[in-house]
């Protein structure tokens, strides 16, 4: 591999692991300014102008807060939880496709980590892995509570991984291919042959299992059991405190942001946006616009995370078990019999 290629792959990674970080940190921001605007409330404005330098303020404090360790924790497995946690957070990026190719000179710059074939397959792999961190973490702080948390959380990600690679089954029957840059070039342009190219408007029953299973997976509420402050006081990471909790915190929000951008890849036509090659701009031009374009979907799916934290309650946790065994995965199963019937018919 020439020393070029390397050196583009690693800014490459640096910024889309700087890019990850920030999103994470203003997320906190933007959480407490939704939750202000939904109940009526200000929210954060004492830090900076309108409160933006807040996520700052909140970094710095838990660098600074005091290191616990329980004695009775088990010491190394009590660090590689949260550390496991949010390196499996960062690595499911690698295969999202952020846009088309740069010209910068003579190199063609692709805007993308790897294209790996089973780009999809990777995507939960990193996923499935992701629970080890919170399942190491909540039984190494010997914590009754913190057990609980992370019990609940590895049979919840358990039972909605299955409904959502169900919910993926029937899109690959339409796509053909486990690779996400292959499944945003099928996206392509806005309308072709009397449909509309978006995957959503072909498998709308599918993302809406895929969505609803987002949620289950990111521990993100209405399916927020693991951390259940009610029943819990903090569930698995109950023990934790200064930058091992913080590790804990960005790891959610990095997963809200990686889940949003592989939903607008899946679903909604990644970096494509109507029109694109129909504005006589230049190939480059284009291609930042198609970044922009694949951030604002992303942002609304953040967005839409967070407004349904704050107005649907939680489930019970039966409730939540039934969800996910009782219906989506019934529901996944007939997506993929219509999905096979139709693609048939209308082959």
């Amino acid at each position: 591999m020439e020393l070029a290629l390397v050196i583009e792959k690693f800014i490459l990674v640096a910024i889309i692991f700087g890019i990850s970080l920030v999103t994470a940190m203003y997320s906190t921001y933007a959480e407490r300014k939704v939750a202000a605007f939904l109940q009526d409330r200000v929210g954060p404005n004492r830090a900076g102008p309108f409160g933006i330098f807040q996520p700052m303020a909140d970094g710095a404090k838990m660098f600074m807060k005091e290191e616990i360790i329980p004695t009775q924790s088990s010491g190394l497995l009590f660090i590689v939880g949260p550390s496991l946690a949010i390196l499996t957070a960062c690595i499911g990026s690698a295969v999202i496709p952020w846009g088309q190719t740069l010209t910068i000179g003579s190199r063609v710059i692709d805007l993308q980590v790897t294209d790996i074939n089973v780009g999809i397959l990777y995507i939960f792999g990193v996923v499935s892995l992701g629970v080890y961190g919170i399942m190491i973490g909540g039984w190494a702080s010997n914590n009754k509570y913190s057990l609980l948390g992370a019990i609940r959380a590895a049979s919840q990600n358990i039972s909605y991984e299955i409904a959502m690679g169900l919910s993926i089954i029937a899109l690959l029957m339409l796509t053909g291919t486990l690779s996400l840059k292959e499944i945003a070039q099928q996206q392509h342009g806005f309308w072709a042959n009397g449909w509309f190219t978006w995957n959503f408007f072909r498998q709308p029953l599918g993302f809406l299992i895929f969505i609803i299973c987002a949620f289950a997976e990111t521990n993100r509420s209405p399916f927020d059991l693991p951390e259940c402050e009610t029943e819990l006081v903090g569930g698995y990471h109950t023990e934790y405190s200064s930058m091992k909790l913080g590790f804990y915190l960005f790891a959610e929000y990095i997963n809200m942001f990686i889940s949003s951008a592989v939903m607008a890849t899946l679903y909604f036509g990644g970096y494509n946006f109507p029109f694109m090659h129909h504005l006589g701009l230049s190939e480059n031009l284009v291609t930042i616009l198609g970044v922009v374009a694949l951030f604002a979907k992303i942002i609304f799916f953040i967005f839409f995370f967070m407004w349904v934290r704050w107005t649907i309650p939680r489930f019970r946790y039966d409730q939540l078990m039934n969800l996910g065994w009782k219906v989506l995965i019934p529901l996944a199963i007939a997506n993929i019999v219509l999905t096979g019937v139709f693609a048939t018919i209308f082959k």
